[in-house]
Parts: structure tokens; C-alpha cells; sequence
């Protein structure tokens, strides 16, 4: 599903060059689930905005299916995130303005053959547990219920592939480990993730997982069955 061969990620500021990625090789398979751990400024985050396209690398190939990504214009990148993937964040990144059922209606922005929309929002809102917070304003809730409301926008356009940062970073231990089974039921189900952690319970929730140190991936290991 996913090929990444020799992909650098360099900032330069300053005269200052920093190599965030450096010659990163990653393979994801359709239906994977993969954990990504390590230190705070080991590339983790940039790894996972590259995959998600947000942050374009400064060198290598990333191929998407048979998409190389690389030659896509800001335009088509932004339609593919819409259609494609689904994120979820650390800290939410709800609107306080919006209602809930208003801010999972999001992920079907660039979805243009979503079909009845409420009723894909709705059915999104029930898989986590959050349809009964349809009408309430992301202040209303806790931050368990916000994060299953972020869920549910990544996962109503249907996406290939989910990208988690931190998904239970600012989450008690209970919240942390029900957002972990929901995200654990959707690859189950046959939905692609990638997640970023840095709990050991929850990489081993994964089915596979990476450890980077420097912007490199220093071992791979795949859970035991």
C-alpha cells in the first residue's frame, strides 16, 4: 500500500540545516496496523506529516498504490488527504464553534460522493460510542468523548489509511485505553494505521512497530500472534 525508499526530510533556517528524516525505507501493507516509538525529537511526528502528506520530503520516493505522490501538485495533494486518509490528533483539533455532528460532517469536505451525508456522519458518531453528544459543543465533553468525536471525523469519509499522533497523549488511562480498542476494532475491520506513541502498552496494541532514533528507523519487529 505503501513505499517509501530513501526519503530525507532536511529544514534549513538560519544557514542552520537540520535532517529531520534521513534516508527512511518504510513499507506499510494494506490492513497493517504499525506503531512508531521513540524520542521526543527523533523524526516521529515529520515521518508521520510526510505520510500524510502535509510535510513533502526533501528526497526519495513515496508511492501510494501505484501513486507516486511526489508529483502531485498542493491542489491534488489536499483532494487526496480529503478522500484518503483520516488523521487524529494529541490535542483533538475540534472547533469550539461547531457542533459535534458539525465537526465529523468535516471529514466529507472533499468527498463528493459521501451519498446521504447526516446518515454517514450519524452511523460514524455510533461506531464510537458519541451519537448521543451529536448536538453538544466540543467544551461540553470530555476529553475522552472529544477524541472519540475526532475518530469519528477520520473515519467518516471511509479512509484508507488513519494517522495517529499521540492519540492518547492527553487522555487519562481509561480514555486512553477505550480510544485505543476503537482504533484497534477499525484495523480489525480491514482500516490501514499508522500511529505515533509513547506508550509500550499501547505499541504493542499494533501489530507491528518501528523505533527511530536521529530521523532513522533503528529496528522493526512485528508483534507476536
Amino acid at each position: 500500500m505503501i513505499r517509501m525508499e530513501g526519503i530525507q526530510r532536511r529544514y534549513v533556517s538560519d544557514e542552520v540545516e537540520t535532517t529531520a528524516l534521513a534516508d527512511i525505507d518504510l513499507h506499510v501493507e494494506r490492513g497493517e496496523f504499525l506503531a512508531i516509538m521513540g524520542p521526543s525529537g527523533c523524526g516521529k511526528s515529520t515521518l508521520l506529516n510526510t505520510l500524510g502528506t502535509v510535510d513533502r520530503p526533501t528526497a526519495g520516493r513515496y508511492l501510494f498504490g501505484d501513486r507516486d505522490l511526489a508529483v502531485l501538485d498542493e491542489t491534488a495533494l489536499a483532494r487526496f488527504r480529503g478522500t484518503t486518509l483520516g488523521f487524529v490528533f494529541q490535542s483533538f483539533n475540534l472547533i469550539d464553534e461547531l457542533t459535534i455532528e458539525e465537526n465529523v460532517a468535516l471529514g466529507l469536505a472533499y468527498r463528493s460522493d459521501a451519498g446521504d451525508r447526516r446518515a454517514r456522519v450519524a452511523a460514524a458518531m455510533d461506531k464510537v460510542g458519541i451519537a448521543h453528544r451529536a448536538r453538544h459543543f466540543p467544551h461540553q465533553l470530555s476529553g475522552g468523548q472529544q477524541q472519540r468525536a475526532a475518530i469519528a471525523r477520520a473515519i467518516v469519509g471511509d479512509p484508507q489509511l488513519i494517522l495517529a499522533d499521540e492519540p492518547t497523549g492527553n487522555l487519562d488511562l481509561a480514555n486512553g485505553e477505550q480510544v485505543m480498542n476503537i482504533l484497534s476494532g477499525l484495523n480489525d475491520a480491514g482500516t490501514t494505521i499508522v500511529m505515533v506513541t509513547h506508550s509500550p502498552s499501547h505499541a504493542d496494541m499494533a501489530k507491528r512497530r518501528i523505533d527511530m532514533l536521529d530521523g532513522r528507523i533503528v529496528a522493526s519487529a512485528a508483534r507476536a500472534i
